[in-house]
């Protein structure tokens, strides 16, 4: 009892009670002194429009040109409904790791960490049992984030060169190795893999975004070119459901680039929010694609390709023009896929390069450029094995491992009222489990189409 009569509250009151937005938890455990977000340094910072138009980007990305396809898998109205569920899962696990990072800011005493780092402060500073695991987690991220984005690096050069290979092949009627033009693109992609930081990557990544505007903009014209009525399509499709997620999930999907950009931003705080950085673009995002997918699968029914602009006219200039500004797009990519590669190589080795830093820096960008196009050389139809590593990669990295980080960060203070933390974590856990098995069939399924169909157009 206080003085006035009052009850104290008890512990379950307590681990019950909902915390504020800044925790004064948080606060008290690193000191009232510590500002993370005041006393952070960047050289270079981004402001949240240049963050936006990073986000923008790593989301809209060829597997957008896949929603029409993925439509006719889920059918016309089950298609807008799961495309938002999907969009809702895969925004939140993103929301949840950045949050869990500013609760491990104070708790560390540090300005800012990647994804790997957050996840081995949070095993650190959790629960006895779990503290052994710190490395093995970050190991983990640090394997599944370097193998997933170099050799989505390799397949953007892979998927550059095929397209320029198909038009050049229409335009001259005479056909083109399509590993010259791999070789071809080294230098230009050396190139946008020197811009320094994200700081000067922003611009291109905005006209990339321009291109892809393009590219949509002529598509949809398309699209909406003699609609059929929307009662000649299947509005639910539940035997191929499945495969609906296994296209979107890893479509929208780009954890790895969340903690990048957020590390670089002026004003962190911007990042989360209703009105947030995150939330604002991946709402913009849900929007195209669910209604590129709509118009998409509406316009050709059950004749819908795998990828949207396979069926454009490729005769028609507009179509032709597509192609290439979808090409210059990815090409644009190309430079916010390696950054996440370089920074997870780059964090590893500079404590042993400080005599010539940015030499050294430049020289592991351009090998490690080469070593990409090397691979995409090696094996142009690296694209199938990219889905499997991806399949496995998103659905453990990109839902699974940030409700494990958010379930240890609570573990102490609670999981709110009526546990809905945990209960919400177990539906996440879930969905991510169906996403890797989905994910992974059909993966397999490409794997076996590509290597036992015919070999042509890669010699």
């Amino acid at each position: 009892m206080t003085m006035g009569g009052d009850l104290e509250p008890t512990n379950v009151e307590l681990r019950y009670k909902i915390q504020p937005r800044k925790s004064d938890t948080e606060q008290a455990l690193a000191g009232n002194d510590f500002d993370p977000f005041a006393l952070r340094d960047n050289e270079h910072p981004t402001t949240d429009n240049e963050t936006l138009t990073h986000l923008l980007k790593a989301s809209l990305g060829t597997g957008i040109l896949g929603m029409p396809f993925a439509f006719m898998c889920s059918g016309i109205v089950m298609g807008i409904f799961s495309t938002i569920f999907t969009a809702f899962i895969c925004t939140h696990c993103s929301y949840i790791l950045v949050k869990c990072g500013h609760k491990l800011y104070y708790r560390t005493r540090r300005t800012k960490m990647t994804f790997a780092e957050i996840a081995e402060a949070a095993f650190q500073k959790g629960p006895k049992w779990c503290r052994g695991f710190a490395p093995v987690a970050k190991f983990s991220i640090l394997f599944g984030l370097f193998l997933t984005y170099f050799g989505t690096c390799s397949v953007y050069t892979v998927i550059v060169a095929s397209n320029f290979e198909q038009l050049i092949a229409h335009w001259t009627g005479t056909a083109v190795s399509l590993r010259m033009l791999i070789c071809a693109m080294l230098v230009p992609l050396i190139l946008i893999a020197w811009v320094p930081n994200l700081k000067y990557l922003a611009p291109v990544s905005m006209v990339a975004n321009g291109f892809m505007g393009l590219g949509l903009g002529i598509t949809f014209y398309y699209l909406v070119q003699e609609l059929p009525p929307v009662e000649n399509r299947e509005f639910v499709a539940w035997h191929t459901l499945p495969q609906f997620f296994s296209i979107t999930i890893f479509a929208m999907e780009a954890i790895g680039v969340v903690m990048p950009l957020e590390n670089n931003m002026k004003t962190p705080q911007s990042f989360l929010g209703i009105c947030g950085v995150l939330s604002q673009g991946m709402s913009g995002v849900t929007l195209i694609y669910m209604l590129l997918g709509f118009l998409g699968y509406l316009r050709y029914g059950s004749d819908t390709q795998e990828s949207i602009t396979l069926n454009l006219p490729i005769e028609e200039w507009p179509a032709q023009a597509v192609k290439v500004l979808i090409s210059l797009a990815v090409y644009c990519t190309f430079g916010l896929q390696f950054f996440v590669c370089l920074e997870i190589v780059w964090d590893g080795i500079k404590e042993k390069c400080k005599k010539r830093p940015t030499l050294v820096n430049y020289v592991l960008r351009t090998v490690m450029v080469t070593a990409a196009v090397v691979l995409a050389v090696a094996v142009p139809k690296i694209g199938p094995f990219m889905g499997l590593i991806g399949a496995f990669c998103f659905s453990i990295l990109g839902l699974i491992f940030p409700v494990v980080i958010e379930l240890i960060v609570h573990w102490e203070t609670g999981f709110g009222k009526y546990n809905w933390i945990l209960w919400k974590n177990v539906l996440i856990t879930f969905c991510g489990i169906a996403a890797l098995s989905f994910g992974t069939q059909a993966a397999i399924k490409d794997i076996l189409k590509a290597y036992t169909g015919t070999e042509e157009n890669v010699e």
